[in-house]
């Protein structure tokens, strides 16, 4: 695979990861120059829309939820210098309103982590209406209801009453379902 995704890159293999997580960010670095990138990477909002502004990317890996901002906003740094862009957009918190906000931004994929190498890889070099492959083992649906509990939680600043206002959920259910391990 990786001779054929190093044919597929092109001449501009400049790839700019953003993530806060640091020992994530330096295993994708690695796995990324593996395939043929030249990688840059950054831990902020503000590095990266400083590094996508001076020297824009080909190629660019953006989480989405970062400690100083949205990472929508270093893919709106891109594609400003940088229409041709290919912007994937990385979260644990996958949700349809914020995979179509990307989209709109201009992302070219919205992955929900943990995603690893080949997947980003493919995502990026996905061309036309392809697809890429289902991932080998996505989030249960239990999973999935219980990340969408958590990060409502978190954006209601961790105040039961109000996230289960907005859940449409009685408080004292929401309740069990915060006290308890999260699913596979």
């Amino acid at each position: 695979m990786e001779n054929a995704a190093s044919k597929e890159i092109g001449p501009d293999t400049s790839l700019l990861l953003v993530d806060d997580d640091e020992a994530f960010v330096k295993r994708l670095a690695r796995a990324m120059e593996k395939r043929g990138f030249t990688v840059q990477t950054a831990e902020s909002v503000a590095a990266g829309r400083t590094m996508a502004l001076r020297n824009p990317p080909a190629y660019a890996v953006v989480d989405l939820r970062l400690e100083d901002g949205n990472g929508l906003d270093v893919v709106e740094a891109i594609r400003e210098k940088r229409a041709d862009a290919r912007v994937v957009v990385l979260t644990g918190y996958g949700a349809i309103a914020t995979a179509v906000a990307a989209v709109k931004i201009g992302a070219t994929d919205y992955l929900a982590k943990p995603a690893d190498a080949n997947q980003i890889t493919a995502a990026l070099l996905a061309t036309g209406d392809d697809l890429p492959p289902p991932p080998e083992n996505p989030m249960s649906a239990d999973r999935v209801r219980w990340e969408h509990i958590q990060r409502i939680y978190e954006q209601c600043d961790r105040n039961v009453s109000e996230t289960a206002r907005r859940l449409s959920m009685h408080r004292r259910t929401l309740q069990r379902i915060l006290a308890k391990r999260s699913p596979r």
